[in-house]
């Protein structure tokens, strides 16, 4: 039987304050609802900019674990297509495994309103085998078309939303939607595929003020962030992933270029112009 558990962001947060556990633990999951630590100026601006609620259905831990969003009147909502991919000149972050755990979570674009779970590989529940140090999610409203060639990498995209790497100093909560600030992007090539690593950090963070721009990131967190996605699946027996453009991350200006292009082809497969394949894309959401 699948069990159900619906709360609202203020009641997250009341659990989760200063509780530093997440993913990698599911007896403690189960207890603080799974969700990090929350810091209050984070919460602040999220309560403000959104109003709705969490369904939690399935057991954490477990392939039935599904996490729903839900609108005005409990109507289900996508958090890929319904979140907008911007709040003024900032935006916004789904996040979708928070820093310091190790469970791979996210949006299952292949589900009905996109809940967020755990990912499932040869049957297995999918762990990283270390903790990621940074908060990773993706950005609403974008799609890496798997029928476009990049023109100047000649790989095709990896029929996901953009991902984010937020490295900020706090954990965000699983589910949560966070205004950044994106500063560079890397171009990560996973099996053949074009996979980009958007690098942003929280507009509440104490160090939005100081990092604007790629260069203003100190290189032990670059090189720790390219690292890291280099070096994740060979554990598993898989071959070290590679990066285009000289392994350089681009800056500020050609990640919000490549924002754009993955909005432009996220209105693409809304519209149907786009080949959606298995992926649920809904009609809840204004495309313009």
């Amino acid at each position: 039987m699948i069990k159900i558990m619906r709360f609202s962001f203020a009641a997250v947060f009341a659990l989760t304050k200063g509780s530093a556990s997440a993913w990698s633990s599911p007896s403690a999951l189960q207890s603080k609802i799974g969700f990090g630590r929350c810091a209050p100026a984070l919460y602040r601006s999220f309560a403000a900019l959104h109003s709705f609620t969490l369904d939690q259905a399935g057991e954490v831990g477990t392939d039935s674990f599904r996490l729903f969003f839900k609108g005005e009147g409990s109507a289900s909502v996508s958090p890929w297509h319904d979140v907008p991919l911007k709040e003024g000149e900032h935006y916004n972050m789904l996040t979708e495994i928070p820093k310091m755990t190790k469970a791979k979570m996210e949006i299952a674009t292949k589900q009905e309103h996109n809940p967020i779970a755990q990912d499932v590989k040869k049957g297995k529940l999918r762990d990283y085998h270390g903790p990621i140090f940074w908060n990773y999610g993706c950005l609403p409203q974008t799609w890496e078309d798997p029928n476009e060639e990049h023109p100047e990498l000649k790989v095709n995209g990896d029929n996901d939303p953009v991902d984010v790497v937020e490295i900020g100093s706090s954990a965000l909560p699983m589910g949560s939607i966070t205004k950044v600030k994106p500063l560079g992007v890397l171009a990560m090539i996973d099996d053949g595929e074009l996979d980009w690593k958007v690098l942003a950090i929280s507009v509440d963070d104490p160090l939005a003020t100081q990092y604007n721009d790629i260069d203003d990131v100190p290189a032990a967190i670059k090189d720790g962030v390219r690292e890291w996605f280099r070096w994740y699946k060979t554990p598993d027996d898989k071959p070290l992933n590679e990066f285009g453009f000289g392994e350089k991350f681009l800056n500020a200006a050609e990640a919000k270029k490549v924002i754009a292009e993955t909005n432009e082809s996220w209105k693409k497969l809304r519209s149907g112009a786009a080949k959606a394949g298995k992926l649920w894309t809904g009609v809840t959401a204004d495309v313009k």
